[in-house]
C-alpha cells in the first residue's frame, strides 16, 4: 500500500513537471509574438561566474549591441562600454565573485551604458564575444578574465583590448576617461547555433524574444577527451607505453578524421601532456556547448589475454546521484543549458533535471550502440561491449557523453596495435561513421 502511494505521488509530481514544461513552451510562443521594444537593445541582467580557469562576466540583453572593452587602473578594473544599449535600471552595484570585486553600471548619455568591473587582482581579457539567442535564452555578451601580472596589466591600461568586429568608431565613442584614440582589437563573434538543441529543456523567457532567429549551423561541435595526462599516466602497457600518450595520439587522429569531413568542429580537452581533473573535462564540454562528448581510454587488467573495445555510458544509479547533487546546488541558474532553476522548488528542480538528464542519457546510449556496431566491423570487441558505469566524465546533464575503452594495454597484442597509426585509423573511421549516423538519427527523430 505504501509503495503504491509513493508511486502515485511520484507520478503526480512528474505530471506537474511535464505540464510546467508545456506551459514554459507556450509562454515562449506567446512572448515570441510580442513586439520588441522600439528603443533598441536593452540590458536584462548581469552576472559573474567562477570557472576553473577564469572569471566570466555576462550581460544579458534583448539583442546584440556594439561594445568596447578597456582596462583601467586606480582602481584596477575593466570597463565595458555599450554606446547604444539602453539600461533599464539606474546605476547599480552588484557583489562580485572570483577575480571580480564588484560591478557598477552607469548610463552614458541617452543611449549607452558603461559597466565598471572592479578587480581584486590584475587580469587580462582572454575573450569577449556575443552569443546569439538560442536554447530559449536571450542574447548574451560574455567577457572572460584570466589572471596576469601587474606589469602586463598596466602595460595595457587605457587601451581598447576588445571590441565589436568592424566597429572601429567605438574608439572615439563618448567616454571622458579615454584620451588618445587606441587601437581596436576585433574579436570574432561565434557562429550561431540551433535555436533549441535536442535534449535540453526550454527556459522560461522573461522578455520578448528577438524578431530574427539565428541560422542553424552546418557543423556540430565534438569534444574529444584524451584521458589522464601529466602526473596521471593511466594504465601502463607491458612494454612501458603510457595510456595518456596512446589516447592523446588517438584523439589527434580522430580530430583530423572528423575535420576532414567538413561536417564537424572539434575541440580537445587537452592537446598536450597536462593533468586535468575529471570535472574540468566535463566543464570544458558544457561551457563549449558541445553536441557530443567522447572520452578516450585504454584499460589494463590482470590477465594478458583479455582484449577488445567497449563503450560506456552513465549508469542509472550514478545518474540518480548526479541529479540529486545538481538539484541541491545553491546556484542553479546554470545547472542545465537553457533552463534557470534558481526560482524552482527542490522537487520541481530535481524532476526537471531528471527529465533533461534522461533524454541526454538516451541519446548517449543511442550513440554507444552505433559505435559498438561500427567498431565490431573493423576490430575485436570485448564481450558485452556496450556497458554502463559511474564515470565522472559522463555526468554532464545536457551533453550526450560516452567513454570508449579502445583496448587493453595489459594485452601485448592490443598494446602493439594501439601504438600503430593504421589500427588507430580503423578506430577513427568507425567513430566518424558512428557520429555521422548518430546525427542523422538525431535530425530524423526531431518532432516536425
Amino acid at each position: 500500500m505504501v509503495a503504491t502511494t509513493v508511486r502515485l505521488l511520484k507520478g503526480a509530481v512528474l505530471i506537474l513537471a511535464l505540464l510546467q514544461a508545456g506551459m514554459l513552451q507556450a509562454t515562449a510562443q506567446q512572448m515570441q509574438s510580442a513586439a520588441v521594444p522600439a528603443q533598441g537593445p536593452s540590458v536584462l541582467e548581469t552576472r559573474v561566474g567562477i570557472h576553473p580557469d577564469k572569471t566570466r562576466f555576462v550581460v544579458e540583453m534583448t539583442e546584440a549591441a556594439a561594445y568596447r572593452v578597456v582596462l583601467r587602473t586606480l582602481p584596477d578594473r575593466v570597463e565595458v562600454t555599450f554606446p547604444r544599449l539602453q539600461a533599464t535600471i539606474p546605476a547599480s552595484h552588484r557583489r562580485g565573485s572570483g577575480m571580480v570585486t564588484s560591478v557598477v553600471s552607469q548610463r552614458i548619455g541617452s543611449t549607452g551604458v558603461l559597466f565598471r568591473v572592479t578587480l581584486n587582482r590584475p587580469a587580462a581579457v582572454r575573450e569577449a564575444f556575443v552569443i546569439p539567442p538560442r536554447d530559449g535564452r536571450m542574447t548574451r555578451f560574455v567577457l572572460d578574465l584570466v589572471p596576469t601580472s601587474l606589469a602586463m596589466f598596466r602595460s595595457k591600461a587605457n587601451q581598447v583590448v576588445a571590441a565589436w568586429p568592424g566597429q572601429s568608431a567605438l574608439a572615439t565613442a563618448a567616454d571622458p576617461a579615454v584620451g588618445d584614440r587606441p587601437v581596436v582589437v576585433a574579436v570574432p563573434t561565434p557562429a550561431p547555433r540551433p535555436a533549441v538543441r535536442p535534449g535540453r529543456v526550454l527556459a522560461r523567457p522573461m522578455f520578448p524574444l528577438p524578431r530574427r532567429r539565428p541560422t542553424p549551423p552546418t557543423q556540430r561541435l565534438i569534444v574529444l577527451d584524451p584521458g589522464h595526462g601529466g602526473v596521471d599516466p593511466g594504465a601502463i602497457s607491458v612494454n612501458g607505453v603510457y595510456e595518456k600518450h596512446v589516447v592523446l595520439a588517438m584523439a589527434r587522429q580522430l580530430r583530423d578524421a572528423l575535420l576532414a569531413t567538413g561536417r564537424y568542429r572539434v575541440r580537445l580537452t587537452r592537446t598536450r601532456d597536462v593533468f586535468l581533473r575529471l570535472r574540468e573535462r566535463v566543464a570544458i564540454a558544457r561551457e563549449a556547448e558541445a553536441d557530443l562528448f567522447v572520452s578516450l581510454h585504454a584499460d589494463s587488467i590482470g590477465s594478458d589475454d583479455v582484449r577488445g573495445v567497449s563503450v560506456y555510458t552513465l549508469s542509472d544509479r550514478a545518474s540518480d546521484r548526479e541529479a540529486e547533487m545538481l538539484a541541491a546546488k545553491e546556484n542553479r541558474a546554470d545547472v542545465l543549458g537553457g533552463l534557470d532553476l534558481s526560482a524552482e522548488t527542490d522537487i520541481v528542480a530535481s524532476i526537471l533535471i531528471d527529465l533533461a538528464q534522461r533524454d541526454t542519457m538516451n541519446q548517449s546510449r543511442r550513440f554507444a550502440s552505433l559505435a559498438v556496431r561500427e567498431f565490431g566491423r573493423v576490430v575485436t570487441l570485448l564481450p558485452r561491449p556496450q556497458r554502463a558505469a559511474g564515470f565522472a566524465v559522463l555526468t554532464a546533464p545536457d551533453v550526450p557523453s560516452v567513454l570508449i575503452e579502445l583496448g587493453y594495454l595489459s594485452s601485448p597484442q592490443e598494446a602493439n596495435l594501439l601504438t600503430t597509426p593504421g589500427h588507430r585509423q580503423k578506430l577513427a573511421g568507425a567513430l566518424v561513421r558512428s557520429i555521422d549516423t548518430y546525427f542523422q538519427w538525431l535530425i530524423a527523430s526531431r518532432p516536425t
